[in-house]
């Protein structure tokens, strides 16, 4: 049976762990060769391994996402090793509840580079490799924190997801006529993240509960089937959307 993904080529930011690794793992299991790029050296190769063993293929590169030269280079790297790049997943990201001020200066920097920066710089080296073999699919993970406001969380979680739901439709826009499509994903409440801060404590995460409507938290795999909906061709004519994995939150 064939896979979704067949032939084409996948980038995925942050996908050595949690939700980047669980679609990592899929998009393999749906026949994309997968190029997980990742700070952690440690996790990438295990998640190779893992798609490998499991009959995939996968390689993985460090990769600073603020770094605009090494993106260049990432790309250019992903394209000798693979031909083309047909998908780019914009996963990677900082946690909003990493710091407790939310007007802590070196928070917002950390925030805006990684989550907002990470995403511009991806969509900026992919995009022409995308052109080139005639367009692709962007997949930039927002989070409910883009489409309201929150107490328990940095300003610049907020504002960082808010300017990825942003440009996602920016891009959207632009890039059509090459055959680029460009959508957003939002999370609601996940498992806690590496660099999560309050929203790992169980008493915060009861109370945040109450306000989603299924009283429950999202798993990563419900994400990624999100991620990959969004990067095949079931959603060929879906470019500037919001895809809301968040059990009713954002409408309530």
């Amino acid at each position: 049976m064939a896979g979704r993904l067949d032939g084409k080529v996948a980038i995925i930011t942050g996908g050595a762990f949690g939700m980047g690794a669980e679609t990592a793992r899929l998009f393999a299991s749906e026949g994309a060769k997968v190029a997980i790029a990742d700070i952690l050296e440690d996790e990438g190769p295990k998640r190779v391994a893992e798609i490998e063993a499991a009959g995939g293929e996968a390689r993985y590169w460090k990769l600073d996402v603020t770094d605009d030269g090494a993106w260049a280079q990432f790309v250019q790297e992903v394209q000798g090793a693979f031909g083309r790049i047909d998908i780019l997943v914009n996963n990677a990201g900082v946690s909003g509840s990493k710091y407790e001020d939310p007007f802590d200066d070196a928070g917002w920097k950390l925030l805006m580079s990684v989550n907002g920066d990470g995403v511009f710089l991806g969509m900026k080296h992919c995009i022409p490799a995308m052109a080139e073999t005639g367009g692709g699919s962007i997949v930039n993970l927002s989070s409910i924190s883009g489409n309201v406001g929150q107490s328990n969380i940095h300003h610049g979680y907020n504002a960082s997801k808010g300017a990825v739901r942003t440009i996602t439709k920016s891009a959207a826009v632009r890039h059509a006529p090459q055959g680029i499509r460009v959508n957003s994903v939002h999370p609601g409440l996940m498992p806690p993240m590496r660099t999560s801060g309050a929203t790992a404590d169980p008493v915060v995460r009861a109370k945040m509960l109450k306000r989603v409507p299924m009283g429950r938290n999202g798993r990563a795999d419900e994400v990624a089937k999100a991620c990959l909906f969004l990067a095949s061709d079931d959603a060929s004519y879906v470019t500037g959307s919001e895809l809301h994995v968040d059990g009713g939150f954002l409408a309530s």
